[in-house]
């Protein structure tokens, strides 16, 4: 497994401005974490997808690429600063952003 952290540098309000992804070897999210302005930390897997937070239907890539892009500053992670972010995030609620969605 990879970790990732990545900034996402911009002035949309209610866009997530850091996300945490959990990459297999296979290169697809298997679990993902968003953190918002307002201190909202919501998290997903492949079980707990909403409108409002899911996994990557694509292969993530590599982060030198992501890195690259001027509005992110993306970060390979060690699996402990992952599991402390997991800990600290919430399950989105269906309700509030929709149906979840089954893979």
């Amino acid at each position: 497994m990879k970790h990732w952290k990545v900034d996402w540098l911009h002035d949309f309000q209610e866009e997530p401005t850091r996300l945490y992804s959990e990459i297999d070897d296979t290169g697809y999210e298997v679990r993902k974490i968003q953190h918002y302005r307002d201190g909202r930390q919501l998290k997903a897997d492949a079980f707990h997808e909403t409108g409002e937070i899911g996994l990557s239907e694509i292969p993530m890539g590599n982060i030198e690429d992501v890195a690259a892009q001027p509005e992110f500053a993306a970060h390979v992670i060690d699996e402990e600063e992952f599991e402390q972010a997991w800990r600290d995030a919430v399950w989105s609620t269906p309700h509030a952003a929709g149906p979840a969605r089954s893979n």
